[in-house]
C-alpha cells in the first residue's frame, strides 16, 4: 500500500484518523453494482467499523480499519472495479455527475460515458499522477437534478442550441469556494475528452509535479489569466477552441456567470425515470452513513427489483432505480425494514456532518453525534414539507459540505462545553459559512434553539418553495434574533448590531 504521497485518502493510499486508518473508494459518477456492495459490505464486516460514509463527491469511506488492508484485499477490491488499474492516479478526485444520469426525463444528454471516458483516460496515463489529488471533473447532463454547482475545477455542462447538443465548458476562477463559472464556450460531445486531456496537460506544465502541496487549477488559472490558460489549451488541440460563436476573447471574461441550482434535494423519494413505465427511489442515509447489513439489503432490491445497479449522490444519499410501477410498494416496506426513509420531508434528509472528533483530530465538536441528536429532537417536535439544509462542521475546514447552506453550525473550543457559531443564508463572498447569526452556542442550548428558528421560518416564509435561507437573507440579523428569541435574555446576549449586507 502506498502512503505519505497526498494528504488525501484513496485506496491505495492511507490516512490516519482519530478512529483508526481511513481509506476511500473513488466509484467513478457513483455507480455500484449489486457484487459490488456486497464486496464492499464483506470487507468494512472484517476490517471496518461495519459501515460506509458516502461522500459529497458519491465516494465511499471506509473507516475505523485497524492497520493496513492487506495486498490480497486492495487486489480483490480492485479486481471488482473498486480501485483504479492504476494506482497512481487512485488519489485523484472522483468524477462527478448527476446520479440520475440516463435516467432523468429532461436531461439534454447521457453524461455517463463522458465519465468513463475521462475515469479509462486518467487510469491509461501516468504522467496524469502528477495532477492535485484535489483535481476535479464534473458532467451535467441538463435535467432535472443538477451537479453544475458543486464545487468543482472543471465542469462540462450541457445545453441544447438549435437543436444540438453541446457543453458550456466551465472553469474555476478567482476567490476560493466558488463553483466553476461558464468561459462562454460551446464544445460538441466529441470535443470534450481533447478539451479536458488538454486542460490537465498545461495544469500540468505550470506546476510542480514533485511538490507535496500542488497548486489547485482555480490558483493556476489566476496567475496566468483564464485568456491566457485558455490560449495554451487552444494551441495544443487539433481544432479551434475559440469560435465567433463562442465570442471569447481576450477581455470578454466580465460577463463570466455561475450556473446554479435550487434542486439538490429533488431526488429524495419516488420519481418516474424517462423509460417509460420505471421509476427511481431516493433514498435517505442518515448523515451518509450505511451499515453493512444495508448495504447487502439494498444490493438486494436493487437486484430483485431493479436493474442490478445503486447510485450515490452528492448529497450523501442513494437512488435505486429502474423499479417496475408495480413492485414500488414492495421496495418501500423494505426501505423501511433496514431503518431507512425515502422523504424528503425527513429531517435527515438535508442534514450534513463531517466526521466530527470522534474520527478528526482538527474537530471541535461530536458533530455526527450531536446532528443524530438534533435529529431525534426535532422529529419529535415538528414536521418539515420541503428539506432544510443543516450542516455541521468541526472546523474551518468545511469538509463535508463545501457550499453554504440553509443553517451552518460550526464547532468551536469553548472550554470543556461543546459549543457552536450559527451561520444562516448566504452573505457576502467574504463569508465563507453565511452571515454569523450566533456564537458559542452550547449543544444542550442548540436543539430547542432550531426548532424555534425552523417554526418561526414555517410561519413568516412567502410560500413552501422559500428555502430556509431565502427566508433569512430577507432580514437584519437583530430582526432574525428578535424572532427566534423573543423573551430571553440568553439570545439578547448574543445580539451584535450587523444591518443586512
Amino acid at each position: 500500500m502506498l502512503s505519505g504521497l497526498t494528504p488525501c485518502p484513496g485506496l491505495f493510499y492511507t490516512t490516519p484518523a482519530q478512529d483508526g486508518t481511513l481509506s476511500r473508494l473513488r466509484i467513478p459518477g457513483g455507480i455500484l453494482d449489486s457484487q459490488q456492495c456486497r464486496a464492499i459490505a464483506d470487507i468494512v464486516d472484517q476490517y471496518g467499523g461495519g459501515y460506509v460514509d458516502v461522500t459529497n463527491r458519491a465516494n465511499i469511506q471506509i473507516r475505523e480499519i485497524d492497520g493496513k488492508l492487506s495486498t490480497a484485499v486492495l487486489k480483490y477490491l480492485q479486481d471488482m472495479g473498486l480501485g483504479s488499474r492504476n494506482t497512481a492516479v487512485d488519489h485523484i478526485r472522483n468524477i462527478m455527475t448527476s446520479p440520475t444520469a440516463g435516467i432523468d426525463p429532461q436531461e439534454v444528454i447521457d453524461t455517463r460515458p463522458f465519465v468513463q471516458s475521462w475515469n479509462d483516460y486518467i487510469e491509461a496515463h501516468p504522467a496524469l499522477s502528477g495532477l492535485s489529488a484535489k483535481f476535479s471533473v464534473c458532467f451535467d447532463g441538463g435535467g432535472i437534478v443538477r451537479v453544475s454547482d458543486r464545487l468543482n475545477d472543471i465542469a462540462f455542462v450541457a445545453v441544447l442550441v438549435d437543436g444540438k447538443v453541446y457543453f458550456r465548458l466551465h472553469l474555476s476562477v478567482g476567490v476560493k469556494g466558488k463553483p466553476p463559472v461558464a468561459t462562454g464556450i460551446l464544445l460538441s460531445p466529441e470535443q470534450c475528452l481533447p478539451v479536458l486531456a488538454a486542460l490537465a496537460n498545461v495544469y500540468l506544465n505550470h506546476i510542480d509535479t514533485n511538490s507535496r502541496r500542488k497548486a489547485r487549477l482555480r490558483e493556476v488559472v489566476n496567475d496566468l489569466g483564464c485568456e491566457s490558460y485558455l490560449q495554451e489549451v487552444d494551441k495544443s488541440l487539433p481544432f479551434a477552441l475559440f469560435t465567433t460563436e463562442d465570442q471569447v476573447m481576450e477581455g470578454q471574461f466580465s460577463n463570466l456567470f455561475v450556473e446554479s441550482s435550487d434542486n439538490q434535494y429533488q431526488h429524495i423519494g419516488i420519481h418516474p425515470q424517462r423509460q417509460k413505465g420505471l421509476f427511481y427511489i431516493g433514498v435517505v442515509l442518515p448523515l451518509g452513513r450505511l451499515e453493512s447489513r444495508q448495504i447487502m439489503g439494498l444490493a438486494d432490491l436493487a437486484q430483485r427489483y431493479g436493474s442490478g445497479t445503486l447510485r450515490l449522490t452528492p448529497w450523501q444519499n442513494l437512488l435505486l432505480t429502474d423499479i417496475p410501477q408495480t413492485r414500488l410498494a414492495d421496495v418501500q416496506k423494505e426501505i423501511t425494514f433496514l431503518g431507512l426513509d425515502y422523504s424528503a420531508n425527513n429531517i435527515k434528509s438535508g442534514l450534513v456532518a463531517c466526521s466530527g472528533s470522534r474520527g478528526c483530530a482538527a474537530a471541535a465538536t461530536d458533530t455526527k453525534g450531536h446532528a443524530l441528536a438534533l435529529a431525534k429532537y426535532l422529529e419529535t417536535r415538528l414536521t418539515l414539507d420541503c428539506p432544510v439544509n443543516i450542516h455541521f462542521s468541526g472546523c474551518e475546514k468545511s469538509c463535508a459540505q463545501h457550499s453554504k447552506s440553509d443553517i451552518t453550525l460550526l464547532g468551536v473550543s469553548n472550554g470543556k462545553r461543546s459549543s457552536y457559531h450559527i451561520y444562516i443564508g448566504n452573505g457576502d463572498s467574504n463569508q465563507k459559512f453565511g452571515r454569523e447569526l450566533y456564537q458559542y452556542v452550547s449543544f444542550d442550548e442548540l436543539p430547542a434553539l432550531v426548532e424555534q428558528m425552523l417554526k418561526v421560518y414555517q410561519i413568516k416564509r412567502i410560500n413552501v418553495n422559500e428555502s430556509f435561507g431565502e427566508f433569512a437573507n430577507q432580514y437584519a440579523l437583530a430582526q432574525l434574533k428578535q424572532f427566534f428569541s423573543p423573551n430571553t435574555a440568553f439570545h439578547q446576549e448574543r445580539i451584535t448590531a450587523s444591518p443586512l449586507a
